[in-house]
């Protein structure tokens, strides 16, 4: 049993390599689309879409589907890593228990 959690933990770590891979390659591969286009918004755009939707999409029409397609790709990869975080905490726990 021991050896199974084990092994649950560490393929959980190579998930989070390859989602760290996946976050630098799509993320960043938009973002950085978006600031040679000079497109600017917060944080706080990303979380809100009506935010979003009313500042930053009437400022840059042109760019709403590179902008979507960023916040898209960031908001998988966080939810992502949650989850991977979430499992391997809990794995973690029932091993600490079993040893």
């Amino acid at each position: 049993m021991v050896d199974l959690l084990l092994v649950v933990v560490v393929i959980l770590f190579i998930a989070m390599l390859f989602l760290n891979i996946y976050f630098r390659v799509k993320v960043f591969g938009s973002y950085k689309r978006l600031v040679k286009q000079r497109v600017e918004f917060s944080a706080s755009h990303v979380m809100d879409r009506e935010k979003m939707r009313k500042e930053v999409y009437a400022r840059y029409p042109q760019m709403q589907e590179e902008i979507e397609t960023f916040v898209r790709h960031l908001r998988f990869s966080v939810r992502l890593a949650i989850v991977l975080i979430v499992l391997i905490s809990l794995v973690g726990a029932v091993l600490m228990y079993f040893r």
